[in-house]
């Protein structure tokens, strides 16, 4: 694959011939070139008066008192420079102080607590340490669709296994229904696999896995030696009173897992790109040699404005609070979906829902533009969602697309 720079005239007035230049083979991986989703369901291409409600946009900024922390910080000397590459001690120490408790010990600020630029970035670091070319990486389908390419980029071979969605669609679902099948979960490994990512609260099911399931996935941790990331950015968001079960707690866990955290899901400041790996030394001491050859450091005031949130939110009551927001908001959302008729799958965490959109009509003359020519029913149905009744949503398609199609949400 190459590509081509714009060329200026030269001084007789004629354009020469652009230089042309091959792009990394890694490129070629991972839908990493291809147009993704958020590029198409972009506000710019979207009605004004679109409602976004696919892409994690908070129409809220983040609480008062932790904005007032990064001013706080902006406004100091040691605020504007370099932090060390693990992370502010602050925020560390925020970390440990919050956390330890629901990981039943306490946490080590110097070698079990990793700062990252966002948890994403932080899983990339983790990736560019422990995957050699050709180890596997199990998924379970639908994913958080920055996995693929982060795994990609250094030489995994990501290996699918469905969540599968409820087989009666005309009974109310719940993201209860939608299951692994731990046989077939068994079957995906091979002599290849390296790790298994964990992602609970779900992305994009609202699946709060139960501590049963959990453990068939460290049974066979355990059994064929694997890592497992697991990735708990949606932590705070879990509704019902469903318990939030960590799958580093349980035995034998805590030594082969990477646990992930985000500021931004918790304190409603995704832009922000503050987040933070927890586990033990031995898995978390490469992981930050390959972050400080990525990023160096993750910007400085905004963690302090972190720690200040991480240090203040029991005190405050803020997420018993924000749970409680984030309840009446799904449920506001549910209720048209119930005056429409459309049928959903009610999500027990995460600020996500999938909604069944097979009873959608389309007209079959419908003008839809050539950036969704080609793929599923649900790009389709989305772009005609947002056409017509102002409301922006997500394919699911678009994070699960190797071993059953997800197009009907």
């Amino acid at each position: 694959m190459t590509t081509e720079a714009t060329p200026h005239p030269n001084e007789n007035g004629v354009i020469p011939k652009a230089p042309q230049f091959a792009i990394s083979s890694r490129m070629a991986t991972g839908r990493a070139m291809s147009l993704d989703v958020w590029s198409i369901f972009n506000a710019a291409n979207l009605p004004a008066d679109c409602i976004n409600l696919g892409q994690g946009y908070m129409n809220f900024p983040p609480p008062q008192w932790v904005k007032e922390a990064a001013d706080e910080a902006l406004g100091t000397v040691s605020g504007n420079h370099y932090s060390h590459p693990k992370g502010r001690p602050r925020l560390r120490e925020a970390i440990r102080d919050h956390y330890s408790q629901y990981f039943n010990r306490t946490l080590n600020v110097e070698t079990e607590i990793l700062v990252s630029s966002g948890a994403n970035e932080g899983q990339y670091s983790a990736w560019v340490a422990w995957l050699e070319p050709g180890d596997e990486v199990i998924l379970f389908e639908p994913y958080f669709d920055q996995y693929l390419p982060s795994i990609t980029f250094n030489h995994g071979v990501p290996v699918y296994v469905p969540i599968h969605p409820p087989e009666d669609l005309a009974k109310a679902t719940t993201s209860d229904d939608w299951r692994i099948d731990f046989e077939e979960l068994r079957r995906a490994i091979t002599p290849k696999t390296k790790m298994i990512v964990v992602n609970t609260p779900h992305n994009p099911i609202g699946k709060v896995f139960k501590q049963e399931e959990l453990q068939k996935i460290a049974d066979l941790a355990i059994e064929y030696n694997l890592m497992v990331m697991s990735d708990e950015v949606y932590d705070c968001l879990v509704f019902d009173d469903r318990p939030h079960v960590r799958i580093a707690n349980l035995p034998g866990m805590w030594e082969r897992t990477i646990t992930v955290g985000s500021a931004g899901k918790s304190f409603a400041c995704t832009g922000w790109r503050v987040g933070w790996l927890i586990g033990p030394e031995s898995l978390i001491g490469p992981t930050l040699a390959a972050q400080t050859r990525i990023v160096f450091c993750t910007n400085s005031p905004l963690q302090e404005a972190a720690a200040a949130g991480l240090e203040q939110a029991v005190q405050r009551g803020y997420f018993e609070k924000q749970i409680q927001e984030y309840t009446e908001r799904r449920d506001v959302l549910l209720k048209y979906f119930d005056e429409i008729g459309l049928k959903y799958s009610l999500p027990f965490g995460s600020y996500f829902v999938l909604v069944d959109i097979s009873q959608v009509q389309i007209p079959e003359d419908y003008p839809f533009p050539e950036t969704i020519r080609g793929r599923g029913r649900d790009f389709y149905a989305g772009w005609f969602l947002a056409q017509e009744l102002k409301v922006s949503s997500i394919p699911v398609s678009e994070v699960g697309l190797s071993t059953r199609p997800f197009s009907q949400y």
